[in-house]
Parts: structure tokens; sequence; C-alpha cells
């Protein structure tokens, strides 16, 4: 993979001074990342992200003050270009449902390889969203349980093309190019989606399309910045 000649700026949020030490290691050694502030604590993550403006911010689950899916929930309110990847211990449902709804970009495990930690970031950085296999089982698990659960009125045909962009991760602009119609127009497309599907984030709203057979599997995941 070619070296981009700007690095990811990464602000990383963990209460363990070694978990960090590992994390900052081996993100060091990749090349294309920069680990630009580091903190220990949620609110300690919301002042850093506040003053550097990263690219991705690295936040654990379970932090004193503020807890990842509480910095995840501000950084949408407040900053929503930066890139929020969840790196931690934590697979049960309950986190998984609230980090995603909350509108992280990624969510992976910290039993992930460094090569994988590494690439979810630049994933994440790139645009997409990244979702280890366990964590995507349990999305689709539940998912598949609401379609069961709740018929979905179907979506037109330009809300399936506006929808099968979104997941290769295209933006809104990007998405309006491809199919010749305004920012606008696929933002008003992205809400009739949201509202039809029950969802939440982008994420949420293709993983559903996706259960419901609507969507290949094979799709880029999206992104929700």
């Amino acid at each position: 993979m070619s070296i981009s000649t700007s690095p990811i700026r990464v602000i990383l949020a963990d209460d363990h001074a070694v978990v960090r030490a590992g994390i900052r290691q081996f993100m060091g050694r990749a090349g294309d990342i920069q680990i630009i502030a580091e903190a220990e604590d949620g609110e300690m993550a919301k002042a850093a992200i506040e003053r550097h403006l990263p690219d991705v911010a690295v936040l654990d689950i379970q932090m004193p003050r503020a807890t990842g899916i509480e910095v995840t929930r501000w950084v949408r309110a407040n900053h929503r270009t930066v890139g929020v990847l969840i790196l931690t211990a934590y697979d049960d449902d309950p986190y998984v449902l609230a980090v995603l709804q909350a509108g992280a970009n990624g969510y992976v495990l910290k039993t992930a390889s460094p090569d994988e930690i590494v690439q979810a970031v630049r994933d994440v950085h790139a645009g997409k969203s990244v979702l280890t296999n366990t964590i995507a089982q349990k999305l689709m698990s539940h998912l598949s349980g609401q379609a069961q659960a709740a018929p979905v009125d179907p979506l037109t045909d330009r809300e399936l093309e506006v929808l099968a962009l979104t997941a290769k991760g295209y933006t809104n602009k990007a998405i309006g190019v491809q199919l010749g119609i305004s920012d606008r127009t696929v933002q008003g497309h992205l809400a009739h989606i949201f509202e039809r599907l029950r969802a939440t984030s982008r994420t949420e709203a293709v993983m559903r399309a996706v259960s419901l057979g609507w969507l290949s599997p094979d799709l880029d995941a999206p992104s929700d910045r």
C-alpha cells in the first residue's frame, strides 16, 4: 500500500497507559499514522479532539468521566468530519448497538492484530465503516430479527441507488455527481431511507438493507461522516 504524504492524524483515548503505549508503538511503525495526542478519560478525549481536530479518534468504550459512546455522540454533534474508531475488549450486543447508533465509523476488538487495527484507522480515514466479523455478525443478527418482526416498505429504485453508493463510501456530493442530482436531494433520499429502515446511521441502514436482501453483502461498508 502506498504511504500518504500527509500522515493520518490520530487521537488515542484509553484509560490504561500500558494499552496506549502498545497501540502508539505499532501505529508509529505504520509510517502513515501520527498519534498527535492521548487521553486517559472521556473528558480529556473531548478536549483533545476540540483542540487538535484529528482525522480519526480511536476510543475505548469504558473510560472514566465519559464513555467512548458518550464521546462519540459528542463528536457527531460537534465535529462530524472526525472519524471515530472504537477499539475495545467489549463485544456485548448492547455496546455494539449503542456505539453504532451513536455514529461511530468503526468497531474493532482489541484481540485484532496490529495490522488489522492499523488498517481500520486507514479505512475510517478513507471514509469507510469498519466492523470486525464478530461485530458484523451480531449486527446482522439483530437487524435480521428486526426485519422479521416489523415489515418494511420497499425503497424506490432511486433510493436503492443512493443507498448502494452510500455503501461504497461515497459522500452526498459524490453521490449527487454520480446520479446527476443535488446533494440536498441526496440528503432528502437518505432521510427517507433512514425513516423507512428505522435506521439511525448509514452503517445501520446499509446493514439492514443487506439483511433484507435489497443490497449485496459484498458492497463496501458506508461512512457515517
